[in-house]
């Protein structure tokens, strides 16, 4: 099997009416590579791990595939109109995307983030010209979806509120694109899929798809040990505001994972791997590394999010 596997297919197209559609920025969402991950073959062979790496997408982030379908969905519905600025809650990723491709075609974006949130993905909203909105840090991105949601009710008529939390669009995203490009790039050979829990879009999208695939497909999810934990982007689900569309009877198995567990693993992969990847990333290699350690066989595709590029403000790359 190729070490990288390209996927070439793109499951659907948008319709031409849609002022993003015609965009040249949408051709780039998606079509994301799967990388073998070599340095920790002697560690879970005779497993194999492949990692859908989702920083190929133009905004650098798997978020970028359900904010382009929620605002196609907004344009279609007719419910975003030029005059609206598009309003959400993001504790990052997927706020980049909503400025990425509002920048692209002229909307405005308002966006609530948590004020603690970490000073690159700050820069990168303000650079795409998105207004921010802090929100009391110790309240987390729960926070931040109850101001957005403050703010929308006192002025709907201003805003279009995608509602990233609670809109199906989501994690039909994901359904639609990023399980069929899985089941293409292992032709079909994929036995285990893991990804980390936020909103819950990458792994419930990718989820049910795969498992209308192949009802053995083991799907496995993942999320911090606590709800105070340094993993930009995942929820600790027993202490957060529940995403309106998770499914916890999907998982065939939960999986926690430590900040510092995650951390070990995004350095492992950076010195010898040579790939630079988001903590959540290293999350859920470290829960693949668990899974492995239990099979005789199989192919593992995991999702990383994004890369490490906005998170060189943390302090653990300098710690040994």
């Amino acid at each position: 099997m190729a070490t990288v596997f390209e996927n070439t297919v793109v499951e659907e197209k948008p319709a031409t009416s849609s002022r993003l559609a015609r965009s040249p920025i949408v051709e780039r969402v998606g079509k994301t590579p799967l990388l073998k991950i070599s340095a920790l073959a002697p560690e879970v062979a005779p497993v194999q791990i492949y990692a859908k790496a989702e920083w190929y997408n133009p905004g650098g982030s798997v978020k970028d595939r359900a904010a382009l379908r929620m605002i196609l969905d907004g344009e279609k519905s007719g419910k975003l109109t030029h005059e609206k600025i598009i309003l959400d809650a993001t504790s990052g990723n997927t706020g980049v995307a909503y400025a990425m491709l509002g920048a692209a075609v002229g909307y405005k974006v308002k966006l609530v983030i948590p004020a603690n949130a970490g000073a690159l993905f700050k820069s990168i909203l303000i650079a795409y010209g998105a207004e921010l909105v802090f929100s009391d840090p110790q309240h987390g991105s729960d926070g931040a979806i109850r101001q957005a949601m403050r703010i929308y009710s006192e002025e709907p008529a201003r805003y279009f509120y995608p509602d990233q939390y609670n809109n199906p669009e989501n994690w039909l995203a994901h359904y639609e694109t990023t399980g069929p490009e899985i089941i293409r790039q292992t032709d079909g050979q994929v036995t285990h899929f893991i990804a980390g829990l936020g909103t819950s879009g990458t792994f419930i999208g990718c989820g049910r798809r795969l498992k209308e695939y192949n009802e053995a497909i083991q799907l496995i999810s993942v999320q911090p040990v606590s709800p105070l934990h340094g993993l930009e982007g995942l929820k600790h689900m027993d202490s957060a505001m529940i995403p309106g569309f998770y499914d916890a009877d999907l998982a065939d198995e939960n999986i926690e994972v430590s900040t510092e567990h995650a951390q070990r693993m995004v350095k492992r992969l950076a010195k010898e791997e040579g790939l630079l990847v988001g903590l959540s990333s290293g999350a859920v290699l470290a829960a693949a590394v668990r899974i492995a350690g239990k099979l005789k066989s199989g192919l593992i595709v995991v999702i990383f999010a994004d890369s490490a590029h906005k998170y060189f403000d943390q302090r653990f790359w300098g710690e040994d």
